[in-house]
């Protein structure tokens, strides 16, 4: 059987990166394999389609961290041909073919059964962006976080963590604050429930305290850098910061200030490698109380095969909002 697959080649000859079909004895190992029918397009996933990728780990590769479908066959007694499941995070789409193929092979032990009340369009609508915002916020709310206790912000709040964490919160009753750098979306932030607007250049200034005006009771951050060091300057007394990506930086110019002063806590969110256990529990809340409402409002661009190339050269130059859904078969 031959299926679609959007390939990345370096080789002697460069880089290529385009959709070809390939045989099903070229998946690579694996106890399952998914007949995919959606995937998503993340930061992470721009990275890779790069000519000079820092995440992609061997050529040829199929990348797409995401993936949701359906158990087209498999040798493990957990999964039967026809089961819906979700896929994403471990080594797919970097040194494990990953999402964008209408085929997948993937281990056993990196597949998750699809919940009731999660489409497999759904959970893609989600992928690893809307599970770091899931993620983020339990971890918030481990540390303490209440909605009495006062305003969160979510920093990249057009972007997939940012925006699905703006409705996570505001479905669970919190007021929540949201910095962008894209003025115009104001709005949209908004109808997520958002109640106020910052500015990038607000929450990223520079600054010679080392502690400023108490105002957020936590903050998800999925940006780093000098935002990262805003938030923790001005937490209330035993707020958090949920810490999940760096596309404003891998430096953190700060104090022991925050930590010692005020009780803050800086919270790391990795969602690569969380165990199995703790995948299937977070999708179960993604699935009910964690499901942002209008889910699929969320989705930017819809896409095929066709289009990826477009789609991660955009989502690198932030251009766009909210999520893009591959649909795959």
């Amino acid at each position: 059987m031959t299926f679609r697959a959007y390939v990345l080649r370096k080789d002697d000859s460069g880089f290529r990166a385009g959709v070809e079909r390939l045989d099903e004895s070229l998946l690579p190992p694996g106890e399952v394999t998914i007949q995919v029918e959606w995937s998503s397009v993340n930061y992470k996933d721009g990275l890779a389609c790069r000519p000079e990728s820092p995440v992609v780990r061997t050529y040829p590769m199929v990348p797409g961290i995401d993936l949701a479908g359906t158990v087209r066959a498999s040798d493990d007694a957990r999964f039967a041909p026809g089961d819906h499941v979700v896929v994403i995070g471990y080594d797919v789409g970097v040194s494990h073919w990953g999402g964008y193929a209408e085929l997948a092979r993937v281990p056993a032990a990196w597949v998750a059964h699809l919940p009731d009340g999660l489409s497999a369009k759904e959970a893609m609508a989600l992928g690893t962006a809307g599970f770091t915002a899931a993620m983020s916020v339990e971890a918030l709310e481990r540390a303490g976080l209440r909605p009495d206790r006062g305003p969160v912000i979510v920093t990249g709040a057009t972007g997939g963590v940012g925006s699905t964490a703006v409705s996570m919160l505001a479905g669970r009753g919190y007021t929540v604050a949201a910095s962008t750098g894209k003025a115009d979306e104001a709005d949209y932030l908004r109808g997520l429930g958002a109640t106020e607007i910052l500015s990038r250049e607000e929450v990223s200034a520079e600054s010679r305290r080392v502690l400023e005006s108490e105002r957020w009771a936590g903050a998800v951050d999925p940006v780093g850098g000098a935002t990262t060091a805003y938030l923790l300057r001005t937490m209330k007394y035993g707020g958090a910061v949920a810490l999940s990506g760096l596309t404003g930086g891998n430096q953190l110019a700060t104090t022991v200030y925050p930590f010692i002063l005020r009780g803050v806590s800086l919270l790391g969110i990795e969602c690569v490698w969380t165990p199995i256990e703790e995948r299937i529990r977070v999708w179960q809340r993604l699935a009910t109380d964690l499901k942002p409402k209008g889910l699929l409002d969320s989705i930017a661009i819809e896409t095929g095969l066709d289009g990826i190339t477009e789609a991660t050269s955009r989502i690198l130059e932030g251009k766009i909002r909210g999520r893009i859904l591959v649909r795959v078969s």
